[in-house]
């Protein structure tokens, strides 16, 4: 029952090793097609500054473009295109 187990968890790592170096591959070889490497998405930044009395104070910040990768996973320092444009508004906390 162990090897089973073992044998499972080693398969898993290695699925998951393949698919985010394929997805890597995929994004520098630009594979499928002439596809874009990057692309940018209008985000809204909020800062949540704690204050003395236990409260918050949100601050507003105009919409900035932030760059990303057109793939699964994060590659380059750079989110990926799919989950910044579901998440942008981003709350930053201070303190």
């Amino acid at each position: 029952m162990k090897r089973l187990i073992k044998r499972v968890l080693l398969l898993a790592i290695l699925l998951g090793l393949a698919v985010y170096a394929g997805d890597y591959l995929s994004l520098v070889l630009q594979i499928p097609g002439h596809r874009a490497q990057f692309g940018s998405i209008m985000v809204e930044r909020d800062y949540a500054v704690p204050l003395k009395n236990r409260g918050t104070e949100y601050m507003f910040d105009q919409p900035v473009a932030v760059t990303c990768v057109h793939s699964l996973f994060p590659h380059f320092g750079d989110p990926p295109c799919w989950y910044l444009s579901r998440h942008t508004r981003q709350e930053i906390k201070l303190g």
